[in-house]
């Protein structure tokens, strides 16, 4: 088994944003000249998270909805006494998730017909880094 990792450094414009990875881990698959095997990709920071999902505007808006309704942005968290002003953003991590693991079969990543790979950020505007770590043969 060969590996291979690199790591992306994100500074988003906005607090929360999302991110396509989809091209950007295909090059990283090129580069590693893997073709059986998996792709895990992780954000490396907890207010963060990565996820897989249609590429599609309207929806987009409809997973931000959803999130702030369940995690909503407001001054009474707990963490909040710590000096920091992002509790929501730990708990909409925590209901994305911070990896995932793509199949790689042929050569190529091994998705749906409508699922790509994105980057949600909960807290930007600063560096944030993420790992990719191609496994296999």
């Amino acid at each position: 088994m060969r590996t291979h990792t690199e790591y992306f450094v994100f500074h988003t414009k906005k607090k929360r944003e999302l991110v396509h990875l989809t091209p950007r881990l295909e090059k990283v698959l090129e580069v590693s000249g893997i073709r059986e095997g998996m792709m895990l990709v992780s954000a490396m920071h907890i207010t963060a998270g990565v996820f897989v999902n249609d590429n599609e505007p309207g929806l987009h808006e409809d997973i931000w909805k959803w999130l702030e309704g369940i995690a909503p942005f407001r001054a009474d968290y707990k963490h909040h006494d710590t000096g920091e002003d992002n509790g929501d953003a730990h708990l909409k991590s925590m209901l994305v998730h911070h990896e995932v693991i793509v199949p790689i079969t042929a050569g190529r990543l091994d998705l749906g017909t409508w699922q790509r790979v994105f980057y949600a950020e909960f807290d930007g505007q600063r560096d944030k880094r993420l790992i990719v770590k191609v496994m296999g043969a």
